[in-house]
């Protein structure tokens, strides 16, 4: 599984995209066939002050690709959202294609 990490208009800091890595790392145990991950971490500034954090995430799996958006006050609770909902797309797509 290839992860690529990208801090769209911002540097972000070892310490967040070690959180990202090790977190997306646990998305193998729901599907054995991911190839990559894309996580994108964005800051939405509106008039200058700066609002929400959003991270986006793109998972591709053969024939399939994930996406979800997830914002909040902070990169680690938009991140743990954008995950939770990731993975349940995973999960259900594997048991579709269990049946």
């Amino acid at each position: 599984m290839d992860i690529k990490i990208q801090a769209v208009r911002f540097v972000a800091d070892q310490k967040l995209i070690d959180f990202v890595s090790k977190k997306i790392e646990k998305l193998s145990t729901y599907h054995d066939r991911i190839m990559n991950v894309d996580v994108f971490l964005k800051l939405d500034n509106v008039a200058h002050t700066i609002k929400d954090k959003i991270v986006e995430i793109r998972a591709s799996v053969p024939k399939h690709e994930f996406f979800v958006k997830a914002s909040s006050k902070s990169f680690e609770e938009s991140f743990e959202n954008a995950l939770e909902s990731i993975t349940n797309q995973i999960k259900r797509k594997k048991e579709k294609l269990a049946v």
